[in-house]
């Protein structure tokens, strides 16, 4: 298993055990909220035995009607009382502003101390009660009915979101803690990036020049001016400085001049055919006047991999077609590259482009990761796998910005 995958699964378990312990989090709350609901209803019945037990009972002393209020005061449920025909008996718990008593002179001497209810807050308030738990039903000793409508408590309402509010705040903790890390862990990531690809160009400075010094004694000693073959040397060591270059400009903004995308591709096609295989056939068409800002070696870096990366994913005989399209609704150039190779898994469609990710035994896994980071870091654009297919092959798209109608500045000539 390669690193990628390997983390990869880690990042699944981890994301297995949280939400294990979100679930078990919900659970037990639901399990206090039950029990605490259960107990409520029992709060809610006394109460409404209290007030049925002191309007029935008149021969009792004051010390029972004084237990019996306290027991009843004692309860924190919110309730109403309503009787059979739904006119409001008593109620308890809730917003005291809304309940007026009216005074013994302004009544009758039959309705002393009558109470007047807001009907519309009190209204509002049945409806909750009955959304949220079944009346109680309680039969007086003249067979009247009266129904207790009750709802939960303050503490209980919490505790219904506190589990949601609480798995939120740490969500939101967890995410702004992986950002801060995760960009943090990229700037590393870069630092590494530019220092190596720095140092392989210093290191390659020496040896290069070497070369060109013994090719130059070559040509000199055995007047091998016109020679195919040091012609070649001299192609591969023009080749060598360009990586060289290439190197050298990671870390570095990139400096971007409009090119034709074509030919751009097609130089490179051409000197990368006769390094290859001649069971592969290589394509170039398409648009050939488009243009776009390029920094040429670094793009051809780009096609360089991926048409190294095709011709891995070929057994055999094959093909390799590359397609320049211009979109002039949209003033970007696609394009296209297309291999017979063994294609790509769907899922991996996005994986392929991760760091370490790679289905050779030795290969680092950096190709495609550097590839990405050339298209949209240094030359604002976009690189996905736009089709692919189990043994029928793949096709890359890459999307740039078209310069065609762009006019260079005297900083761009400089």
């Amino acid at each position: 298993m390669n690193p990628y995958q390997s983390k990869r699964r880690w990042k699944f378990l981890l994301l297995a055990f949280a939400v294990l312990i979100a679930a078990a989090s919900l659970w037990y709350t639901d399990y206090l909220v039950e029990n605490i609901s259960k107990s409520e209803r029992t709060k809610a019945q006394l109460w409404a035995l209290s007030i049925k037990n002191i309007t029935e009972i008149i021969d009792i002393n004051d010390d029972f009607i004084t237990y019996i209020s306290t027991v009843r005061d004692s309860l924190s449920v919110p309730a109403i009382v309503i009787d059979q025909d739904g006119n409001i008996i008593n109620s308890k718990g809730l917003d005291s502003t809304k309940t007026n008593f009216i005074e013994e002179a302004e009544m009758t001497a039959a309705l002393p101390n009558k109470k007047v209810y807001d009907p519309a807050y009190f209204e509002a308030q049945i409806n909750i009660m009955k959304s949220q738990h079944t009346p109680i039903e309680i039969t007086k000793l003249d067979g009247e009915k009266w129904y207790i409508y009750y709802k939960d408590s303050v503490l209980l309402s919490q505790l219904r979101v506190f589990p949601y509010i609480q798995l939120t705040v740490i969500a939101i903790f967890l995410l702004i803690a992986y950002t801060v890390f995760n960009s943090s862990r990229r700037n590393e990531q870069n630092l590494v990036w530019v220092g190596m690809a720095k140092e392989t160009a210093h290191q390659l400075g020496t040896p290069i020049s070497s070369l060109m010094a013994w090719v130059e004694l070559l040509k000199d000693k055995f007047d091998a001016e016109r020679d195919p073959l040091v012609l070649e040397m001299e192609n591969d060591i023009h080749r060598l400085e360009m990586v060289a270059d290439r190197f050298s400009k990671i870390g570095s903004k990139a400096v971007l001049k409009s090119h034709v995308v074509y030919q751009v591709i097609k130089d490179y096609v051409d000197y990368f055919r006769v390094r290859s295989s001649d069971k592969i056939q290589f394509t170039v068409s398409g648009d050939k006047e488009v243009e776009a800002l390029l920094n040429v070696p670094l793009f051809e870096w780009v096609i360089e991999n991926l048409i190294k990366n095709a011709v891995n994913a070929i057994e055999g005989e094959g093909f390799i077609k590359i397609d320049v399209i211009e979109n002039l609704a949209k003033e970007q150039v696609f394009i296209d590259i297309t291999d017979s190779g063994r294609g790509i898994p769907r899922l991996k469609f996005e994986t392929i482009f991760q760091p370490g990710y790679t289905t050779r035994k030795r290969g680092w896994g950096l190709g495609l990761s550097l590839t990405k980071r050339i298209v949209e870091n240094y030359h604002n654009g976009h690189i996905f796998v736009k089709d692919s297919e189990a043994g029928k092959g793949t096709i890359m798209r890459i999307i740039l910005k078209s310069s065609t109608r762009y006019i260079p500045t005297s900083a761009d000539e400089a």
